[in-house]
């Protein structure tokens, strides 16, 4: 279970982030729902990218290597997953509403 806590913390930090994302951007707003599977999504790709980048702490694989987690490995987590999933929504919100238009 230890070596999925990263992944799991970056998903609910995502929907966390998408839908604070949702209330900042009214006009860009998915609904609760919507807004919360962007952010899943992108909590999910911005946590593996802040990884890839050398920023986070790795991803799954490197937390699992190392056995356990440290603090800033958990702050990267939540960083990377709140900002990827505010961005995600706000991404898919301007999508939306240009399709719409």
């Amino acid at each position: 279970m230890e070596e999925y806590l990263p992944l799991i913390i970056q998903l609910l930090s995502g929907a966390l982030g998408g839908n604070i994302a949702g209330k900042l951007l009214k006009n860009l707003s998915l609904g609760t729902v919507g807004n919360s599977i962007s952010g899943i999504l992108g909590g999910g790709l911005g946590g593996y990218l802040l990884g890839m980048l050398g920023l986070g702490d790795g991803g799954v694989e490197m937390s699992a290597a190392a056995g356990s987690m440290d603090l800033s490995a958990v702050l990267g987590s939540i960083a990377g997953g709140g900002v990827g999933g505010g961005v995600v929504m706000a991404i898919i919100g301007a999508l939306k509403k240009a399709i719409s238009k």
